[in-house]
Parts: C-alpha cells; sequence; structure tokens
C-alpha cells in the first residue's frame, strides 16, 4: 500500500520558515476554513469571501470581520461596550 500524510495547510510553504511557523500557519488556515455560526440566522454557513469580509451562505447576510476569524477579541470587547 502507498504510504501516506496527514494532510496539513502548512505542508504548501514546504521547508520555509521552519516548523513553528508552519505549524502556526496550519492552526489560523485550518480555523478559517473552519464553519463558523452566522450572527443574523445562527446557522453554521459563514465562508470568508474575502480579507475581513464574511458571509453566509444560507441567508445572504455579509458582514465585517476579522481577517482570518469573522469576530475579532478586539470587536466582541466593542460590542460589549456598546
Amino acid at each position: 500500500m502507498v504510504k501516506r500524510r496527514k494532510k496539513s495547510y502548512g505542508l504548501r510553504l514546504r521547508t520555509r520558515g521552519g516548523a513553528s511557523l508552519r505549524k502556526r500557519w496550519t492552526r489560523v488556515v485550518s480555523g478559517m476554513r473552519a464553519p463558523h455560526k452566522c450572527p443574523n440566522c445562527t446557522s453554521r454557513s459563514v465562508r470568508r469571501e474575502s480579507i475581513g469580509i464574511w458571509s453566509c451562505v444560507k441567508c445572504g447576510y455579509r458582514f465585517a470581520g476579522g481577517a482570518y476569524q469573522p469576530a475579532t477579541k478586539l470587536g466582541q470587547t466593542s460590542m460589549r461596550a456598546r
């Protein structure tokens, strides 16, 4: 049988940057591609359109967020302060 490697987003970097950078990049990208909750319809169908722009596939709601996550810690803090 063919030996298979575990799929990782950090493998596209190959040896550049070292192991710690590849692990960090894998954690960021896998979090970005994971399903996120829509603030409008609460379904887990939010996808990233471009840097900082997120949209829900189900209801079509578009909103601004972080570059790699739809809600940043600073954004959540500012929403609580309002």
